[in-house]
């Protein structure tokens, strides 16, 4: 039996998020590790766990950039919904295409900058200081995630899917 386009989108949707669930919760798992790691070295054995505070800087960076879109699939930004919330039928889909599409526009003006950013990082050969890790490609990757959630959030709101159910993740 063949899946509607809107069936077949929502079950990528729900593979998507699951994706990202399994990459946040590896990562959030890596830093778990480290912070152990590190606070045994530090107080058991006199010894921290060399260039911990640079692993975690860039392990909460990835969580939160791989989580970005679980969140934009989920419509799950933070909204204040005081007047929206009694919002049916059609005001609520013009509603939520209208919402969907401004996301869309401030996470590109997020990507793009972040490009800049990550531009100017790399004319500077910036690096961490005691791991000496370039900065300039954790930037760009933060930018193509922010300009692939804005995409994917303005493809959402071309094709007005339902809002997301949280399922899944």
């Amino acid at each position: 039996m063949a899946l509607s386009p809107e069936d077949a989108a929502m079950r990528i949707r729900r593979r998507l998020r699951m994706a990202t669930a399994v990459l946040c919760g590896a990562a959030l798992v890596a830093l778990t590790l480290v912070t152990v790691v590190d606070v045994i070295g530090r107080y058991l054995l006199s010894y921290p766990l060399p260039g911990a505070a640079e692993y975690t800087e860039m392990l909460l960076m990835a969580i939160v950039f791989m989580g970005l879109p679980a969140v934009c699939l989920d419509d799950g930004h933070i909204a204040v919904d005081l007047f929206t919330a009694r919002l049916r039928g059609v005001a609520e889909k013009v509603q939520t295409v209208f919402a969907r599409l401004i996301v869309s526009l401030v996470l590109a003006v997020i990507a793009w900058q972040l490009w800049e950013h990550a531009a100017q990082l790399a004319s500077y050969n910036e690096v961490t200081v005691y791991l000496r890790a370039p900065l300039a490609p954790f930037a760009k990757a933060t930018a193509v995630i922010a300009g692939i959630c804005a995409v994917v959030t303005f493809v959402m709101a071309l094709m007005r899917l339902p809002k997301g159910d949280g399922g899944g993740v």
